[in-house]
Parts: C-alpha cells; sequence; structure tokens
C-alpha cells in the first residue's frame, strides 16, 4: 500500500484537548449559573409572597384595633352625654330643693310669727278673765272697810277668802299648807328658820306663809319653821 492510499488518522494536539475541556466546563458552568438564577427567583417570588401576606395581616390586625377604639370612642360619648343629662337633672333638683326650702322657711317663719301673737292673745284674755274673777272679790273687801268702826269684819272677810279661794280652784291653782308634823319638801316648802318645838326633828313646826301649785308647778313655795332638838 502506498502513502496516498494511507488512511487518514487525525489526532488531536494537547492543547486541543484542553481547549475542549475548557469549553466544556464553561458551558456546565453556564447551566449550573443558569440553574442558580431560577433558583434564586423563585426563592425571591415567594419572599414577596409572604411579605404581601404580612403587610395584609397588619392592616388587617390596624383596621380591627381602630375599630376597637372607634367603639370605646362611642361608649364615652355615650357615657359622657349621660352623665351630662344626669347633671343637668341633679341640678334642676336641686334647684327645686332650695326653692321648696325658702318657702318653708318663710312659712315657718310667718307660723312663729302667728303662733306668738296667738299666745299673746291667750295670755291677754286669760289676764282678763282672772280680773274679771278677781274684781269683785275686791269689791266685797271694799265694801268690808265700808262698815263703821268697831264692827266685826271677820264674817265679811272669811266670806270673801272664800270667794278667792274658789276663784284659784277654778284657775287650778291649790294651796300649799302642810300640817305641823309633816315631812319637809324640799320641792314644796321654803325653811325660814329652826326652831325648838314639840314636833319631830327636821319636820314642819309651823306655816309662816303657804305657797300656791298649779298642776305640776310650783308657783310659789310655803315658808315654814321646822323644829330642831331640843337638846
Amino acid at each position: 500500500m502506498s502513502d496516498d492510499d494511507a488512511v487518514d488518522v487525525e489526532v488531536e494536539s494537547p492543547d486541543d484537548a484542553a481547549g475542549d475541556a475548557a469549553s466544556a466546563n464553561g458551558t456546565a458552568e453556564a447551566t449550573a449559573e443558569e440553574a442558580n438564577g431560577e433558583s434564586a427567583g423563585d426563592a425571591d417570588a415567594g419572599g414577596d409572597a409572604r411579605s404581601g401576606e404580612g403587610r395584609e395581616a397588619l392592616a388587617a390586625e390596624v383596621a380591627e384595633h381602630d375599630e376597637a377604639l372607634a367603639r370605646e370612642v362611642a361608649a364615652l360619648e355615650a357615657e359622657l352625654a349621660e352623665t351630662r343629662e344626669e347633671l343637668l337633672d341633679a341640678e334642676a333638683e336641686v334647684e327645686e330643693l332650695t326653692s321648696k326650702l325658702a318657702r318653708v322657711k318663710a312659712d315657718f317663719s310667718n307660723y312663729k310669727q302667728r303662733a306668738k301673737r296667738k299666745q299673746e292673745e291667750i295670755r291677754e284674755r286669760a289676764s282678763e278673765k282672772l280680773v274679771e274673777r278677781i274684781a269683785p272679790v275686791r269689791n266685797d273687801l271694799l265694801r268690808a272697810l265700808d262698815q263703821e268702826e268697831g264692827s266685826d269684819l271677820r264674817p265679811g272677810v272669811e266670806s270673801t277668802l272664800e270667794k278667792f279661794d274658789e276663784v284659784l280652784a277654778e284657775e287650778g291653782v291649790e294651796p300649799i299648807d302642810p300640817d305641823p308634823g309633816d315631812e319637809v319638801d324640799p320641792s314644796r316648802h321654803q325653811v325660814m328658820l329652826r326652831v325648838e318645838s314639840d314636833q319631830p326633828e327636821d319636820t314642819v313646826h309651823e306655816v309662816y306663809e303657804p305657797g300656791y301649785e298649779m298642776g305640776d308647778r310650783v308657783v310659789s313655795e310655803a315658808k315654814v319653821t321646822v323644829s330642831a332638838d331640843e337638846s
């Protein structure tokens, strides 16, 4: 076989083999970068989705908080309006009570004045009636004094005294006239002095001047002397 008929065998040189290997590595790296880029894009898309959900949740929470605040403000405004209404009612009630108090004070003052005038009228009428009842007794005494000198005045005076006692009794007045030997009552008897007496010690010896009482009230105390121990 001749040289022309020989099979052409192409043998790659070492430099060509290295170039092919570098080209293959570059292609692989490009493919990897493209894959990484796509993965990173997917990750960014997921992050954006989560960020959007967070914003929506925050917006919902803010809206709920605002709604709660609005309800609270509305409740406070209603309570304030009710309090103002109650205050107005209370002020009206105070004004009414003040007016009533002023009227009651005026009525009470008028009542006191009327009662005072009535008491004065009653006292005057009572005094007039008492004078009307006593005047005849004085007239009897005057008639007794008009008798001739030397005449016995005692019967006339005794009769006049009886009339006077009747007047006092009708007015509810009773004499305080203890008997000798009665116990001394400090609320009804006034001790003038202590004397030797045959009466028991510290008892009434003699009535110097009778007293008078009207109902449960002592008008004047009886003036008495009290027995003392003879020793």
